[in-house]
């Protein structure tokens, strides 16, 4: 299988970081939940990367189970903001350098702080996007956390 050379190819390569990749038939606006079933796993453990701004603009990742929902109350709250908001589709492309549903949280154009629900380390493997649409890639959620120094928290919508 060819692999894609994307930007978060490239860093994840460079910085050592073990990957197995997974290519399927993209479908816009299938999200998490078409991943998931294209390749036979479960929707937990494959990983939304959202891009958000808080009231200033200040852009941030969001990393979110699928099957989940980010609480932007919560989110503000860790960060210590008045409100977080997502990015609107064309600011999120200019701050990561990808598409919009080939997003993946490495290699982006910007150094973006990183946010995470505590429980993405329950599971042994996850699969996140690659940097390309129809692109997933999985690996260890220590590494994600470690390589993007991740910041964990109670930011899971109820």
């Amino acid at each position: 299988m060819k692999i894609p050379v994307t930007m978060a190819v490239r860093t994840l390569r460079d910085a050592g970081i073990d990957f197995v990749p997974h290519l399927y038939r993209y479908e816009p606006g299938g999200g998490a939940a078409a991943g998931a079933a294209a390749l036979g796993v479960d929707l937990h453990n494959v990983v939304k990367t959202l891009i958000m701004e808080t009231e200033t603009g200040d852009p941030m990742i969001v990393l979110m189970h699928g099957d989940r929902e980010v609480s932007t109350k919560n989110l503000a709250r860790l960060i210590r903001c008045r409100r977080v908001q997502p990015c609107d589709p064309d600011a999120a492309d200019r701050h990561t350098g990808y598409l919009v549903g080939g997003t993946s949280p490495f290699g982006t154009r910007r150094v973006m702080p990183v946010y995470a629900p505590a429980t993405l380390l329950e599971a042994p493997l996850v699969y996140l996007n690659g940097g390309k649409r129809g692109f997933l890639i999985e690996l260890s959620p220590a590494s994600i956390v470690s390589e993007l120094n991740v910041t964990l928290g109670d930011i899971t919508a109820e």
